[in-house]
Order: C-alpha cells, then structure tokens, then sequence
C-alpha cells in the first residue's frame, strides 16, 4: 500500500474541530449542544454583502486578477487609511481567506527547516501551516498569569539562530484574547529590526477591542520596519462572513509581495462572488460595529462573571477578539471535552470546548485549559457556563 508522506502524519488534528464526531453522536441522542469550541458569529453578516452578491449582473464567471479585485485593494487601502495605516493597494494581495495569506507569507519569507517564533498558546493551525510550508515552530510561553501577556524580549532573544527567519503575533489575540500595547509592539519592531527578521502579524480581530481606554497597534504603523512587516486581514470576524474566505497579505516589502504575487499566480485567483461581497461590505455603516462591540462586550463580561463563580477556575478578562482560556480544576482538558460530548447531559444538555493543550507546541502544556469562544448570545453563555460547572463536579467524582 502506498505511503502517506511525513507531512501528513506531522499534520496536527485541529482542537476546535477533532470532536466533531462526538457532537454529533451527542446530537443524534437528542442533546443539545453549545457551540463553544469555535470562533463562528452568530451576528448577522451586512445585508449590503449579500444583496451585492443577489444583485450582481454576471453573465460568465470568469477567473479575476490573481491579485483580487483592483476596485476592491483601492477600497481596503482607504479602510486601512482611515485607521492611520499607510497601506497603498499595490500592498495589498486579496486571498482564500487569512489561511492563504499566511501560508503565502510563509512560503515568501522561509524555506524548508526555516525556523519562526511564536508567542504560545496560539491560533491552532499556525502548526498546520508551517508543516505545510517545511517550517519549525519555535515556541515562547505567554502565560494566564500574566494575562498571555507578551513574553519578555529577552526570551525570544535567547532563541533567535540563524535558522530564524520570522516572528508571528496574532492581535488582538486568538485563542487568549490578549490585546499587545504600543510598548510591547515597539519592543517586536526593534527585536526584528535588530536581528533582520520579518514581523508577521495576524490582524484579523483589529474591531474586536472593548476597553475604551485601550487601542490596536498594527505592526503596519510602526516606522521603520516597513521591510520587515507583514499583515495579514480577513473579512471572516469582521463583517461575520467566515464562509466568504476572503482575506488578504498586506506588505510594504516589494520583494514580499512580488514572491507572494507568484504563490497567488499559482492558485490562480480569489473566488470572486465572494470578493464581490467583501468589497460591498466596506460601506457597513459604522453603527454596526458599534452594535457589534457592545453586545461582544456584554456577552465577554457575562461570560468571565459566571466562570468565577466555579471554584479552581482560572480566567484573565480577555481586552479584544471573542475568545479566553480558562484553566479548569480537572486532570485533562481533551478527555473532558470528549467525555462532555459522549457520556454526560444535564437536563439533555451539554457543552462542546476546545482542549486548549492544541493551540500550544509545547508537550504537555496546557493540559487542564479550554478555548472557549463568547459567541453565544448572553442567556446561552450563562447556561453553558451552569452545565460546565455541573460537569467538572460529575467527571472528578468519578
């Protein structure tokens, strides 16, 4: 029998949807579920989207620009300005959604055996990634203690070789909703800077931040780094249109950006129906971010009021996009969550997590956290959190 390749079996599964199968076994009992494993807005996408792909007049489909749209990189250069980012469209490549875009950077930036830094725990398929892109992932610990605040500089320092070729954020933050200040972003630029390094930065949640004391800082705004950052956007959060996959890799870099161009020649084109809707999509009214914000806002702080009223629970208040890590009092977080899925119900009911020890590198780390995803409206979370709290008692009793 032919072999599958290395690749294949280094390919993590992903936490957010492995237990899937146990859902549905739950479900086919006739259990209701909780969706808090995955990052999917229950939040209406903008009607403008849609009825600009209803409305669109298109008599043959045809391939676009490998690049996207033009009109539309115009539009999102002047979103990005209105936001003080000095982004021009020829710096900016439309993508199948911001998993295009990083692998496109990856492949731009690093070779097979390259190595790039990555504050842990982090968005679960930036391993899948870079497998597929022959890339190490070297680790550097953020903690719940300190909020999965940036690690010291000098702790990416220490593992800086000269195989290292990138340093990958995400912010504001998935899976730990952590928000980077201009400090800890200034720190990133001037470590890049030193060392020669590119600054990738997952950008995908800049709307999603609730204190209004606090603000986004793009690696994009920052001067003198304009060679070595890398941003990467999507629609899919934004305008709650994750089935557009629609995202984009935004550099100042021309060398970047004209590797990227051939990767993109290469898939050939972005779907366009959904570049259609993406572009549309940039005249929402400001008032449905505003709407937005607020009821995320409402639902993040029901969400960490309930979780500590759970003894041995441990939770930071997440500053921005939907997610927080929650350490629970239980031995392992992937045989909770399957448990919760396949051998328990309170009143026919139960919860689905992600096990957070996938959204780290590191063995045997994160062993006892969960993901959980605030995008259940407020009486959901709340009842959610009353099933968790029920289901920690039964499974440590037995």
């Amino acid at each position: 029998m032919p072999k599958i390749s290395n690749k294949g079996k280094q390919m993590p599964e992903s936490p957010i949807r492995k237990l899937v199968p146990y859902a549905d076994i739950a479900k086919r009992k006739g259990h209701k579920v909780y969706h808090l494993n995955i990052g999917q807005p229950d939040i209406k996408t903008p009607e403008i989207a849609l009825n600009a792909v209803k409305n669109a007049d298109i008599k043959i489909l045809e391939y676009s620009h490998s690049a996207g749209f033009e009109s539309y990189r115009r539009k999102l250069s002047q979103y990005y300005k209105g936001h003080a980012l000095p982004i021009d469209f020829e710096d900016i490549i439309i993508t199948t959604g911001g998993s295009e875009a990083l692998l496109f950077a990856m492949g731009s930036t690093m070779d097979v055996d390259d190595e790039i830094i990555i504050p842990e725990p982090f968005y679960a398929n930036y391993n899948g990634f870079s497998i597929s892109s022959g890339v190490k992932v070297v680790p550097v610990i953020s903690t719940i203690d300190t909020g999965f605040a940036l690690p010291p500089i000098a702790d990416f320092e220490k593992l800086i070789t000269p195989k290292t070729k990138a340093i990958l954020i995400c912010n504001p933050g998935n899976p730990t909703g952590y928000l980077y200040s201009n400090d800890e972003i200034q720190q990133l630029a001037a470590l890049v800077k030193k060392h020669d390094l590119f600054l990738i930065a997952d950008e995908v949640y800049r709307e999603f931040i609730y204190d209004e004391t606090e603000e986004h800082h793009s690696v994009m705004s920052v001067k003198g780094i304009e060679d070595n950052a890398i941003m990467i956007d999507s629609v899919s959060k934004r305008y709650s249109m994750c089935g557009a996959r629609i995202g984009c890799i935004v550099s100042k870099n021309k060398e970047v950006m004209a590797a990227a161009m051939k990767f993109a020649q290469a898939r050939l084109s972005p779907p366009t129906y959904a570049q259609i809707a993406s572009e549309a999509a940039l005249e929402t009214p400001y008032i449905y971010f505003e709407e937005v914000i607020d009821e995320y806002r409402d639902r993040r702080d029901t969400l960490i009021v309930e979780l500590k009223k759970i003894e041995g629970v441990k939770v930071g208040t997440p500053k921005g996009a939907f997610y927080c890590i929650a350490q629970l009092p239980i031995d392992n977080a992937d045989k909770f969550a399957q448990w919760l899925l396949e051998s328990y119900s309170y009143n026919g009911e139960t919860v689905m997590v992600a096990p957070a020890a996938g959204f780290y590198s590191t063995p045997n780390v994160g062993q006892n956290e969960v993901r959980i995803a605030y995008v259940l409206k407020k009486e959901d979370l709340i009842r959610s959190v009353e099933i968790l709290k029920n289901a920690i008692i039964a499974y440590n009793s037995i």
